[in-house]
């Protein structure tokens, strides 16, 4: 696989379902039956990863709402989708 870049857009595959719990989200992949869990700040990166589709744009966003270095957050960011892509949960393109 190759690597996720700030440069690339996240689409949410259509055979997934999204709940919101709280301030928490549960994503079902339909086809593995597979739960993912996301805590506050996952679900807020996941939520302006759909506004968005555009990485960098989430990222600059996500910048705007947190007080947290750019490079950590590009990181912390480009990790999650990468579970998420794992999961089959999103496409990157």
């Amino acid at each position: 696989m190759t690597d996720i870049t700030l440069s690339q857009n996240v689409v949410q595959c259509p055979n997934v379902l999204v709940q919101n719990l709280a301030d928490e989200a549960v994503l079902l992949n339909l086809d593995s039956e597979a739960y993912f869990g996301l805590n506050e700040v996952g679900t807020r990166m996941f939520a302006v990863l759909q506004e968005h589709n555009s990485i960098a744009d989430a990222h600059q966003q996500l910048l705007a709402e947190y007080d947290i270095d750019s490079e950590k957050l590009k990181t912390d960011l480009l990790n999650l989708i990468q579970q998420l892509v794992e999961q089959g949960l999103v496409t990157v393109s």
